[in-house]
Formats: structure tokens, C-alpha cells, sequence
């Protein structure tokens, strides 16, 4: 018996992440413009490193609350107030070791082996991964692609339910497809949930990214109390703080105990010095958040005007999260093709393959970075797409 065939075949099965090749076979190239991940360009800002070094200097390196530290959660809670006009008290939040370990939470809390868990294609990979590390099933339900605008089809999703559905893992606005569901269909989802039975696991991290002004709708507009949603949520794209892995979840408080239980028995709870960097960031970090949704939305400007220009690619401005997901004509396999333009342009996108169903024939770009950057990067992405 080899080592690899004495593992367990959930994790042997866990797939390699399309993302991460590609960024693998090119990182550190000379000149090279990385648009292949979601995060942004600056590092994070100084305000919120200080908070925690000064937490670290102080000795704050013992074991904490499991929950997360009081003041975290109460500035979780005034982040809500402030930002979605609702009035949640502390006991809703909890702190995990990233956006990540949210979902792998949440997952764990809802789902048992052999259980399903519908989510809308194409997709952010790692919740599929996820839910099938976990023993569970995942149910992908594409989104309608027409004229460069993606849709949701209620029916779509209500077809794939069967007796063994747990739940609906919806991410609004969507990575990577753009996709912001309006409130008209955060009622119908929840209303299908509710007539089901059925968890929502919310994924709202590109909430503040939202085009239109203002920020995305949430189901937390449209939820009543003892409606079974869970939200999962991240410090990374806001705050710029994607290498901390510090996340958290909105949830019941009557669920407050298993989800302690189980923050317990994997991680034991995040670093404290690392949540004090994570209450200054909510406390004193609207202006910072502001100025990269400003640099967002110019940047996709740039790059979705550039791209459109060719007349060459399939793709409209999104209404949120921070990427263009782009058909060029003639292309088909994504994969083969960001190997080729990162050879021949020095641009990093991701394929479309990474994202499931739908996703195929698609490069995914994340422009939340500095414009001059992102105009250069058009201008290689054009010049290549006008010689195919």
C-alpha cells in the first residue's frame, strides 16, 4: 500500500486549486502584473498594524476568548449599525481564523456527511472543496450568462433541493462573475429556503463593493428574526488584511455554543494581539475602505473600457466584488490560455476552469489595484486579444 492510498479519499480528493497553479507556474517573474487573486496592492494600512504591535508588546499572547475578544464583537456589532442600519447585538458575532475557517465553521455547524448544499456556479472553488473535505455533497446551479450580464433562475435552484439539502451557500455580490443579487432576490431565495427548510449561508464579503453606491443589498434587509441564515465574512478585501486570516460569522445566538465548540477544536481561537489589529481596522478604517472601493471602481472602469474597446471580449462593468470576468472570442480553454498570456504579456488572470460550471471559457482579473498599474495591464490584455 503506498502512502498516499493509506490517506483519507476525502483529502486525496480535494482538488489542486486552479487559482494557485497558475500563480505557482509565474510567480516572480520579472515585470509581472498579478491580477490572478483577490486582494489588493497595498499593504495594510498603518493603523491597524500599530494597534497590534502595541497589543503584542503589551503581552497580549495568551490564550483568549474562543468567540472572539468583547471588544471585537462590540465593534463588529457598531460596524453593522453603522454600514447595514441594523442593530445586532454582540452575541451574533463570532471571530474565526479567517473568511476560510468562517466557511469550514459554518459547514461543520450545518451540514453532516452524506448531506448536499446548493451553491450558485460559477463559483469562488474553495466552498465546493469545502463542503466535500466535510463529507458533504455540493449541488452547483449555474448562473445565466446573456449579453455580458449574469442572472439568477429561482427555478434553477429550487430543482436542484432534494431531501437531503441542508442549505444554499449564496456569495452576493459573487466572486467571480460580478453577479449582485437585487433585494427582489434575496426575498425569493430566502422565501425558497424557508419553504424548504433550508440554511443560507451568506457570503457578503464584497458587500462594500458595490457600484451603485452605498452598499450591496443583504439578506439581512429582508430577514426575520428566527430566519435560518448564516453569515460568513472576512477582514481581507476590505482593510487590506488578506495575511492575517481573521474572519468572522453572524449567526443565531442560540447557536453561540456549537459554534464556540467548534472554533475550540480546530483553531482554539484567533491570536489576540492579531483582534486588536481587527477593532481598530472596524473602528477607525471607513475612510480606508472608502478609498479602495474609490480605487475599485476606477480601475474597472479602466479595465472593462479597455476590454469592451476590442470588441473582442464578452464582458459588462460588474455591479460588485472587484473583478471582470471576460469571454474572448475564440478562446475556450481558460486554462491553456492564462499560461499563454502570462508568457507572452506578463499579466496573471485566473482561468475560468478554477470556478466550475460555467466558468470554462471565462478569465477571471481582479483590479482593485493601482490604476497606472491596471492601465498598463489593459493595454498588454488588449494587444494581445486584437493579434488571436
Amino acid at each position: 500500500m503506498s502512502i498516499i492510498s493509506s490517506l483519507s479519499p476525502r483529502a486525496v480528493a480535494a482538488p489542486e486549486s486552479g487559482i494557485v497553479e497558475v500563480v505557482n507556474y509565474a510567480r516572480g517573474r520579472e515585470g509581472l502584473l498579478p491580477l490572478w487573486v483577490g486582494e489588493g496592492d497595498l499593504p495594510t494600512p498603518d493603523f491597524i498594524n500599530q494597534a497590534a504591535m502595541q497589543a503584542l508588546a503589551a503581552g497580549e499572547t495568551f490564550y483568549t476568548w474562543q468567540r472572539g475578544i468583547p471588544e471585537l464583537r462590540q465593534a463588529l456589532s457598531d460596524y453593522y449599525l453603522r454600514h447595514f442600519g441594523i442593530r445586532l447585538p454582540s452575541e451574533h458575532f463570532y471571530v474565526t481564523g479567517s473568511g476560510m475557517q468562517a466557511i469550514q465553521i459554518a459547514i461543520h455547524a450545518i451540514t453532516s456527511p452524506g448531506d448536499e448544499f446548493v451553491y450558485l456556479t460559477p463559483a469562488w472553488p474553495n466552498i465546493a472543496a469545502a463542503l466535500e473535505i466535510a463529507g458533504a455533497r455540493s449541488v452547483g446551479v449555474e448562473l445565466q450568462f446573456e449579453g455580458g450580464t449574469w442572472t439568477v433562475d429561482l427555478g434553477r435552484i429550487e430543482a436542484a433541493i432534494t431531501p437531503k439539502t441542508r442549505g444554499l451557500f449564496i456569495n452576493t455580490p459573487s466572486n467571480p462573475t460580478g453577479w449582485t443579487a437585487t433585494k427582489k432576490d434575496l426575498s425569493d431565495i430566502l422565501t425558497l429556503a424557508r419553504k424548504h427548510n433550508l440554511w443560507i449561508m451568506a457570503d457578503e464579503i464584497y458587500a462594500r463593493y458595490f457600484y451603485a453606491g452605498g452598499r450591496a443589498p443583504s439578506f439581512l434587509d429582508v430577514m426575520e428574526p428566527g430566519d435560518k441564515v448564516m453569515f460568513v465574512n472576512s477582514f481581507s478585501k476590505n482593510w487590506s488584511m488578506t495575511g492575517w486570516r481573521v474572519g468572522w460569522i453572524v449567526a443565531p445566538p442560540e447557536t453561540g455554543q456549537v459554534l464556540e465548540n467548534l472554533i475550540q477544536y480546530s483553531t482554539s481561537g484567533v491570536a489576540q494581539f492579531m483582534q486588536k489589529g481587527a477593532v481598530a481596522a472596524l473602528n477607525e478604517g471607513d475612510a480606508f475602505v472608502q478609498s479602495n472601493i474609490d480605487k475599485a471602481t476606477l480601475a474597472r472602469d479602466i479595465l472593462c473600457d479597455a476590454l469592451i474597446a476590442t470588441n473582442r471580449v464578452q464582458t459588462l462593468k460588474p455591479d460588485g466584488a472587484l473583478y471582470a470576468f471576460l469571454s474572448i472570442d475564440g478562446v475556450n480553454d481558460s486554462r491553456k490560455a492564462v499560461i499563454d498570456i502570462v508568457d507572452k504579456t506578463g499579466v496573471g488572470l485566473a482561468p475560468g476552469t478554477a470556478f466550475g460550471a460555467g466558468g470554462e471559457r471565462f478569465l477571471r482579473a481582479c483590479f482593485l489595484r493601482d490604476p497606472a498599474q491596471v492601465t498598463v495591464a489593459a493595454e498588454r490584455l488588449c494587444d494581445y486579444i486584437l493579434k488571436i
